[in-house]
């Protein structure tokens, strides 16, 4: 970094020696003296140049060698590097290249190493014909390697290197010198960072030091901010106070001959130099910063010229921002210094770019900070990231982007972004999008008197116009032109000889044309101009070959085609189909051994013509075998193949590697270059997750299909605790525990629980159940009555242990009478209906300790074992009917007894079946094009309500059945639009919930449609007055629910017109409430209540309302909390409101 002196100083420093080749432990120590010296192949970022220091410099006592400061330094680094760059030499035009190594066995992640020449030139950037970096990773010896690779040396190349590399809070460096030596060929001298440079970015011109201070003090107040920001000032609040104690009056001084400035500044990292002259030299002299003593260090140098009194400041940070000053006896002289962040660089600048209307733009730049303050400009003008704005900014790092969603033909311009130490801009050019020709004129051969018919379809909705030998045609009589969205057509009804020319459409506002000829009787000739050079055509194996070949005559010649001594038909897979102007040759699924020539031959009464097509099948190759993970790390593996048996007659290029879940069916490319060999290592991949892989052939053809997946390969990891830890059961002597599995368990799976205890006050746990058990319910036997124990249970895998997961109580080992509560599902105590045929399969859960009884009756009787079977266990019981009929519908009691105590609970079980046809199908009567007719409902409506029926029609003719109305109510319907001279015959199918019935009945009688001619009568009818006042027909129910679960109220209502529905809570509207969902289906109202809490309980009504009338149901709804644990351990309770409910209540 340059360092900052004063502009009218004109003291003549010289240059230090260039440095000389040091071995490893100089270079590593020797940091503070290089630093001082930048390479003069690289000028400093703010293009000020650095005066070096004066050999005449007198070190002040106590202060050390700046080599060993830089020890001191280095050893309160953390020690990441195993294997430090070395200082080297190389002669101009030669290559060398410098190693580091870091150790990874504490690391769980890759370092991040960093290259410097200098200070701060990162040549990272860089990075091209002259420098490249490569890093590598050793598994065996868990060892990062990192080189520098510098290439044909220039002289200018020389100076000091650094390499730093961190790790979270860890963090190490070292600077290494290069010396470059002439060699017989001289080469010229070339900036560093143009040998370096990779990529163009536009930067600012280099200009001289500018002194910010100077610029504050005689800028206006208004242009403070730009000022900053074009300086990389960040605290322009803190500059400008101070600017206001600076413009004090400063009072002469008797001990200082010649003070200090008002102001220094510095970039940071740079080295400043303050200098004062004594009127008496023997005056005793003291720095100060911000009130404390300034002592002698590596950093804090002092020297002595005379009256002259020197400090100079190396490696400037922003803690040396502060304010200094001297004294000389009772008098002192004061300054300010201001640090400054080097400039921010455009490190990759924009791109040109071109786009089409509507597509969306990103133009992207990357600058050498994060999140740094960077300007868009457009022609000039900024554009801010406002909401409104068309433009959006986007900023990712050390990366920004802007982003136009939607490009329009004013967004063409000349972009630019600056920042304060680049800028770079780029043109954006919007189009119109390219015109493609969906579909192309054909070149035509017509007879004479037949119509011409040219077509054309291109991708935009334009006009056109069409041209014949170049001339302008109009539509006339005899000429149609057609125009209909993107199809263009030219007509005309009967060709003449002068009708044969060259027709050519041309799109308006495009320049393009589709040309076509049309010939007007021609000798037999076959037209083979697009096959190209000997008639080849290749096909792609598999895919259909549809090769049209145009062909003239008159008359229309005979076509024939042949492979070998073996004619084609115009039937099978290979054949030959034959048009009035083309004949095409069809293969439907190409093979290859279809590869060979065709010979095609026209015959008429002018001659014949003959030519031979040669057909070339090629295919892709087949797909390799199933690839074979070798080895499997933490996040990596290494796969291997082998090359498929067949490259499908083109040699293999490379291959494609895919991976994906095992349970997924999403596959994910892992690389977008072929690769070459048959051996790959995926990485990034999630510990304990199962994965397969697989692999793509490629050729010049295309790609093969995939092969075979790999085996399935996981990455271990212990499961995540059990969950839902509680008691299930306690006697005198054991305790039973019951929990459900962990809510991770991972592709490692599960091989069982352990369960411990230990007695209360002692911290001595012990191993319940020696063997693993893979239940999830595990009895604690022989504990002696009355103690308390904690409970903790386990998961295990080939992991190991998971976290264990706690009981949160100590459990009493004392049995407790529990009265028996039949919980009955909500789905159970509405109507449970299934279909004949179904399984019926109902868990009924129950309490009640010890031995509770359970019986069951049906109707009132006792339930026959042999057909429905019953199985009871300690804590519900199972209803189970194989194959449900409907006599198995009824009314079923279900009882608990312990002791003296009972519960009984009642479940209604409704077996349905499709219903039967309808009785009587009735025509009553016919006029015009309709049919009323009328049927009475099935006998059998099969245990469910009919809800609906559909009806067919037949023609007489063909007796074809149709549908003309489904999911009808009524019975009797009237069917239109029938046609008149048809007679038809009609069925109706019955439908309940469970589908349509298996037969129809149909009318005995047919209904003929009279045709014109005959008069009918039409009946008179009084108009039916279909209005209605709302009314209800299934009303609100009181109704519980649970907290955090999603509670609905239902009702029906019925009414015309049809009414307005309103819900109401606490007689109050709702409206526009996120946590209400309203439907209306079918006159059926919903009011979903997202995930009640306590305060939504109360009264909620419906109301109706039409120009009639209007009604209005109403219902209270409570909603209950669920707690668990508040009496005994794993019991839940609720709580409605404030009042705690035990759940018998519930």
């Amino acid at each position: 970094m340059p360092e900052p002196t004063k502009k009218d100083e004109t003291e003549t420093e010289s240059a230090p020696p260039p440095p000389e080749q040091k071995t490893s432990q100089e270079g590593e120590t020797g940091k503070g003296k290089d630093e001082d010296d930048t390479s003069g192949s690289t000028p400093p970022a703010d293009g000020m140049s650095k005066p070096a220091e004066r050999k005449d410099s007198v070190w002040s006592i106590g202060e050390g060698a700046p080599e060993e400061t830089e020890k001191r330094d280095d050893a309160q680094r953390s020690t990441l590097f195993v294997e430090k760059p070395q200082s080297g030499s190389v002669s101009v035009g030669g290559n060398i290249t410098f190693i580091a190594k870091v150790e990874a066995k504490d690391l769980l992640r890759k370092p991040n190493v960093k290259w410097f020449k200098g200070k701060w030139m990162d040549l990272a950037s860089k990075a091209g014909k002259h420098l490249q970096l490569k890093e590598s990773f050793e598994r065996h010896t868990k060892i990062h390697t990192f080189e520098m690779h510098i290439i044909q040396a220039k002289e200018n190349y020389a100076g000091n290197y650094r390499c730093e590399v961190s790790y979270k809070d860890k963090f190490d460096s070292c600077s290494f010198d290069l010396e470059v030596t002439e060699s017989s060929q001289a080469a010229p001298s070339i900036d560093i960072r143009s040998a370096f440079k990779r990529r163009e970015v536009k930067q600012q011109e280099e200009e001289p030091e500018v002194d910010v201070w100077e610029l504050l003090k005689n800028a206006n107040p208004s242009e403070y901010e730009k000022i900053a920001f074009q300086y990389g000032i960040t605290d322009l609040r803190g500059m400008l106070k101070r600017l206001k104690r600076m413009r004090r009056e400063v009072k002469k001084s008797a001990a200082f001959a010649k003070g200090l400035d008002p102001a220094y500044q510095v970039d940071k990292g740079g080295k400043v130099r303050f200098m004062v002259e004594l009127a008496d030299p023997t005056v005793e002299l003291k720095w100060y910063k911000n009130g404390q003593e300034i002592r002698p260090s590596a950093k804090y140098i002092f020297e002595h010229k005379g009256n002259q009194r020197i400090l100079f400041i190396n490696n400037c940070s922003m803690t040396d921002d502060a304010r200094y000053y001297v004294t000389a006896g009772d008098e002192k002289c004061s300054t300010e210094l201001f640090v400054r962040d080097p400039p921010i660089l455009v490190t990759k600048g924009l791109e040109d770019t071109s786009t089409y209307v509507g597509e969306r733009v990103e133009l992207s730049c990357e600058v050498s900070e994060d999140d740094a303050n960077v300007k868009w400009f457009k022609n000039g003008v900024e554009l801010t990231n406002e909401p409104k704005s068309r433009y959006r900014i986007k900023v990712e790092g050390k990366k920004h982007t802007l982003i136009i969603e939607e490009a329009a033909k004013n967004d063409s311009a000349t972009y630019s972004v600056m920042t304060t130490g680049g800028q770079s801009e780029a043109k954006l050019s919007v189009d119109l999008r390219p015109l493609k020709i969906q579909l192309a004129l054909e070149d035509q051969t017509v007879r004479l008197g037949q119509e011409i018919h040219l077509k054309c379809e291109i991708s935009e909705n334009v006009e056109g116009k069409w041209y014949k030998n170049g001339q302008l045609v109009e539509a006339s009589d005899r000429v149609k032109l057609y125009h209909k969205g993107r199809i263009h057509r030219f007509v005309i009804a009967s060709a003449a000889v002068d009708d044969e020319a060259e027709y050519m459409f041309v799109p308006d506002a495009y320049n393009i044309n589709i040309p076509c000829k049309v010939h007007v009787v021609d000798p037999p000739k076959l037209h083979l101009d697009g096959l190209g050079e000997g008639n080849i055509v290749t096909v792609v194996a598999g895919s259909k070959l549809r090769l049209e070949i145009p062909i003239t005559g008159e008359p229309t010649p005979k076509v024939m085609w042949s492979k070998g001594d073996k004619w084609l038909t115009d039937s099978g897979r290979i054949r030959a189909e034959t048009y009035s102007d083309s004949s095409c040759l069809v293969i439907d699924t190409a093979e290859r051994e279809d590869s060979g020539p065709f010979r095609i031959t026209l015959k008429n009464e002018a001659g014949e013509d003959t030519a031979l097509i040669n057909i070339k099948v090629v295919d892709v190759p087949d797909p390799p075998q199933a690839p074979n993970v070798t080895e499997v790390g933490e996040d990596w593996c290494v796969m291997t193949w082998e090359p498929p048996a067949n490259d499908g007659g083109s040699p293999i290029l490379g291959y494609f590697i895919e991976r994906k879940k095992k349970q997924s069916s999403r596959w994910m490319r892992l690389n977008f270059e072929l690769c070459k060999e048959t051996t790959f290592e995926p990485k990034k991949m999630i510990e304990g997750v199962a994965y397969e892989v697989r692999v793509f052939a490629v050729n010049a053809i295309g790609i093969s299909k995939p092969s075979m997946p790999s085996k399935s390969f996981v990455p271990l990891a212990v499961t995540s605790p059990p969950t839902l830890l509680a008691v299930d059961g306690v006697t005198d002597t054991s305790v039973t525990m019951k929990w459900r599995p962990p809510d991770h368990i991972g592709a490692a799976g599960l091989d069982g629980y352990v369960v411990e205890y230990c007695f209360e006050g002692t911290d001595e746990w012990i191993v319940a159940n020696p063997e693993l058990t893979d239940k999830t319910k595990f009895t604690i036997n022989d504990l002696p009555t009355g103690s308390k124990i904690l409970v903790r249970v386990k998961a295990v895998n080939a992991a190991g242990e998971s976290e264990p997961r706690y009981h949160p109580q100590p459990i009493l080992v004392k049995e407790v009478i529990e009265p028996p509560k039949i919980r009955l599902p909500r789905h159970l105590k509405q109507t449970y209906t299934r279909r004949v045929g179904e399984t019926v399969n109902l868990v009924i859960p129950f309490q009640g300790r010890p031995r509770a009884k359970v019986s069951w009756q049906k109707n009132g009787s006792p339930i026959d074992k042999n057909d429905i079977n019953i199985r009871n266990t300690e804590n519900d019981t199972i209803i189970f009917i194989r194959k449900a009929e409907r006599s198995h519908s009824g009314e079923y009691d279900m009882k608990v007894e312990v002791e003296n105590l009972e519960d009984k609970a009642t479940i209604d079980i409704q077996i349905v079946d499709r219903p039967g046809p309808p009785e009587v199908v009735t025509i009553e009567d016919v006029w015009g094009e309709n049919v009323n007719l009328s049927w009475k409902p099935p006998k059998d409506d099969g245990n469910a309500a009919i809800t609906g029926y559909t009806i067919q029609k037949a023609d007489k003719k063909s007796m074809e059945w149709f549908t003309v109305m489904e999911h009808y109510h009524r019975t009797s319907a009237t069917i239109n639009e029938l046609i008149i001279g048809n007679e038809y015959y009609f069925r109706i199918f019955a439908e309940n919930m469970c589908g349509l019935s298996e037969d129809a009945t149909m009318t005995k009688e047919s209904a003929l449609i009279a045709k014109d001619g005959k008069v009918y009568k039409y009946p008179v009818y009084d108009d039916f007055d279909f209005s209605e006042r709302p009314l209800f027909t299934q009303p609100l129910v009181n109704t519980f629910a649970v907290a955090g679960y999603n509670a609905t109220l239902n009702c029906s209502v019925r009414g015309n017109p049809k009414p307005k529905i309103t819900w109401l809570k606490n007689k109050v509207v709702i409206m526009n409430d996120p946590k209400y969902r309203m439907f209306s289906n079918q006159g059926v109202c919903t009011l979903e209540i997202r995930k009640p809490s306590p305060y939504d309980g109360g009264t909620y009504s419906c109301r109706a309302v039409n120009e009639l009338g209007e009604a209005e149901v109403d219902c209270k709804l409570e909603v209950k909390v669920i707690y668990h644990g508040v009496i005994n351990p794993g019991e839940p309770f609720f709580l409605a409101g404030n009042n705690q409910l035990h759940s018998k209540d519930f």
